[in-house]
């Protein structure tokens, strides 16, 4: 029979539990700080619960009635400089730390509040209704709060999603030398999600100052945790990946705080990442007023047992047993937290013919609607723009590849801001492909290869990029790994900008590289312009040329946007001119470049494409103007020079390499028929691949992709439905 020993976990997993002595040494004006903040979170999600059930807040009402004591007890453990995000359920933790940065002195459970509450309080409160005057402007509702000056990075919707960002924030803390330390919140069915899993092996590898801080409030939505894992206990993850856990009563403030001082004293040491568990409960359902005994998945009796060990009233207890406050003050401190929800929430609402309506004055206006989807590249004011035609510096013929590691080289140089993240970009003489060659010796710390965890480190990137302090750029080794990161890439970092008002940037470039014709099959071929030019926020850039490539991605780079390179691995090995000393020139985004001019039609295209269309169109002797779009996001198009030639030609003809099914000339198409019908001669028509994805068979991945012949055959096409056949 072999012998089994017992394997000891790299780190504590503990549970903590409060004393009597701490409760006698409680700090009387702390006890009474957090009082007061958990009075006036409960009296505020109720008065949401109010105007919920009054038809009067538009979406969900996520209230954590019951759960104030988490938020409190961390939030209060916090240095003005520290900053937390959460997920769709946050109005208590989004208040708490606010509170706690607008009160850093505390308190005081006797005291009138002050203007500046009332207006946290009025702000709050009209982002969860959708009012102009809320933090968002009315963007964000009851899920999407943020306001960075109080260390509210921003909540979020999809569960789990905001927790790599805030490992990035926490990245930037650390790169910065500060002790700043991270809050990323979230429930028990969250925990069983990739993203928070990979973010919690990336910021324990890289022992960022995070703490993942888990409400187990034992349901998502109406499955109890015991139905969705084994190990309901589950501050348990952290031994998974030796991050110190601690378990602790999460409706007893002091123990939260007190877990999460030591939390904070672990992190602030550099000794990485912690998770705190925090058992508690929700009193209501997931969203609305009704408990969820009205809906069947939890028992009255349950809730009544939960309801006994109330936060609030287990704090005030402390308080009276300590003769810090008594029964009357704590009651009069629940009258004024209700008087000043009442007054606040007054001032939005009106009634009319008895019917109450929010005050129309205080909606955004309609022409707000797109404000903030991008920004507004202001930031390109007084820059210097170059075309390699009539370029003054010196140019020289190089390898593409060699062009991407050398301007990225330039701009490490020149900004310490920028960092690269991705797999292997590290190590192999400068990833798979060579595009970091050279970078890891001369940036070390800055040129960071990552786990395989593509959702994770693309969302720590997000988190750096919102920062403000760092300017990354991730490598995905192939494009179709962004489906592993969908959420990051769009519901995150595309949405981020308008979806928390418009004014908070998110300066991120994403590398990747088709890989069509290198027999990588069909999950790592794709173009993936056609998939993110429909998903808001992004830009776009595909170089052609060594030169297009530096002042693309100096672009790109300077943009406070999020901007996709793309790349393909048959310009890597191709040769072009590319400047010698000179690699500080921008090229605007949005600005096409005319490759061949002509007269009888209109060819655009991009990347691999450029070349071979021009070299069908000067074997055919078609005068046939080519146009290298580069810039392919919507708001990038260069629709005057799209537009000049089109009034010339007539007819329109899009190139492009990949699968028709996410082809980005269907949507280019439409817009063109759209806008310049009236000087088309006959319908834009199109070359691309196949339905199929390529397969590995050389064959049957060459005819999934389009090829110079494909080319041809659709210019002579074009041609003869002017009247002007070409010679076969």
């Amino acid at each position: 029979m072999p012998d089994y020993l017992d394997l000891t976990p790299k780190s504590p997993w503990r549970e903590l539990r409060v004393s009597e002595d701490d409760r006698l040494t409680l700090d009387p004006k702390l006890a009474g700080s957090m009082l007061v903040q958990m009075h006036l979170i409960r009296a505020f999600e109720e008065k949401v619960l109010e105007l919920a059930a009054q038809g009067l807040v538009h979406g969900p009402a996520h209230s954590a009635i019951g759960q104030e004591a988490g938020a409190v007890g961390s939030a209060i453990s916090m240095k003005p400089g520290d900053q937390v995000n959460g997920s769709h359920r946050a109005h208590h933790q989004f208040l708490a730390k606010a509170l706690s940065y607008l009160a850093q002195d505390g308190l005081d459970p006797t005291a009138a509040f002050g203007a500046d509450l009332r207006d946290l309080a009025s702000r709050t409160l009209s982002e969860i209704m959708g009012l102009a005057q809320g933090f968002c402007h009315g963007r964000g509702g009851s899920m999407h709060l943020r306001w960075e000056e109080a260390g509210n990075l921003g909540t979020n919707a999809i569960v789990g999603g905001g927790v790599p960002m805030a490992a990035g924030a926490a990245w930037a803390h650390r790169h910065a030398g500060t002790d700043n330390v991270v809050y990323t919140y979230f429930g028990d069915g969250a925990t069983n999600i990739g993203s928070v899993l990979e973010t919690m092996n990336v910021a324990a590898a890289w022992k960022l100052p995070i703490c993942f801080f888990i409400e187990n409030n034992r349901y998502a939505v109406s499955t109890h945790v015991d139905e969705v894992t084994a190990e309901p206990r589950l501050s348990s993850r952290g031994s998974a990946f030796g991050i110190p856990s601690i378990k602790v009563d999460g409706m007893d403030a002091l123990a939260v705080y007190l877990a999460c001082e030591e939390a904070n004293r672990l992190m602030r040491a550099g000794e990485g990442p912690t998770i705190i568990e925090a058992d508690l409960y929700r009193y209501f359902h997931q969203n609305g007023a009704l408990p969820g005994s009205a809906f069947g998945y939890r028992s009255k009796a349950e809730e009544a047992e939960w309801r006994a060990r109330d936060p609030l009233d287990a704090l005030g207890r402390t308080l009276r047993d300590r003769q810090i406050l008594g029964d009357e003050a704590a009651q009069a401190l629940r009258q004024r937290c209700v008087s000043l929800m009442d007054e606040v929430a007054g001032e939005l609402i009106e009634e009319v013919d008895g019917v109450r309506r929010v005050v129309p004055a205080l909606w955004p206006d309609e022409d707000f609607r797109d404000f903030g989807v991008r920004g507004d590249l202001s930031e390109f004011e007084g820059k210097r723009f170059a075309e390699e035609a009539g370029f003054s510096g010196a140019l020289e013929e190089v390898r593409f590849i060699d062009t991407v590691a050398d301007v990225m080289a330039r701009r490490m140089e020149t900004d310490d801001r920028v960092v690269v993240l991705g797999e292997d970009v590290h190590r192999l003489k400068g990833g798979t492909n060579g595009a970091t060659r050279g970078l890891s010796d001369r940036f070390p710390g800055r040129i960071l290869g990552t786990p395989i965890s593509e959702n994770a480190f693309t969302g720590i990137a997000a988190g750096m990029a919102a920062d403000g302090r760092v300017r990354p750029v991730v490598e995905f080794m192939y494009p179709d790994f962004m489906w592993v990161a969908a959420d990051q890439v769009f519901n995150q970092i595309g949405k981020a900008r308008h979806m928390f008002g418009g004014e908070s940037d998110m300066p991120l470039v994403l590398r990747t590289k088709i890989a069509m014709g290198t027999g990588y099959g069909s999950q790592h071929s794709m173009d993936p312009a056609g998939i993110f030019a429909t998903a808001p926020g992004w830009r776009i850039v595909a170089p052609s040329t060594p030169f297009d490539y530096v002042g693309l991605m100096n672009s790109a780079l300077l943009c406070r946007d999020p901007v996709l390179v793309i790349e393909h691995v048959d310009l890597y090995a191709s040769k072009g001119m590319a400047p010698v000393e000179d690699f500080d020139f921008f090229i605007p985004l949005g600005k096409a470049r005319v490759v061949r001019e002509g007269s009888k039609a209109t060819i655009l295209t991009y990347l691999a494409m450029v070349e071979k269309t021009r070299a069908v169109v000067e074997e055919l002797g078609i005068d046939a103007e080519v146009i290298d779009l580069r810039s392919l996001d919507r708001a990038g198009l260069d629709w005057e020079t799209i537009e000049a030639s089109v009034r010339k030609t007539g007819n329109v003809l899009i190139v492009e390499q990949g699968a028709a099914g996410t082809s980005y000339g269907g949507w280019l198409a439409d817009e063109i028929q759209r806008r310049l019908f009236d000087w088309l001669d006959q319908p834009v028509q199109r070359v691309h691949g196949a339905e199929a994805s390529p397969s590995i068979s050389k064959v049957l991945e060459a005819a999934a992709c389009a090829r110079p012949q494909d080319i041809e055959r659709a210019l002579r096409s074009l041609m003869a439905d002017q009247g002007l056949p070409l010679d076969a």
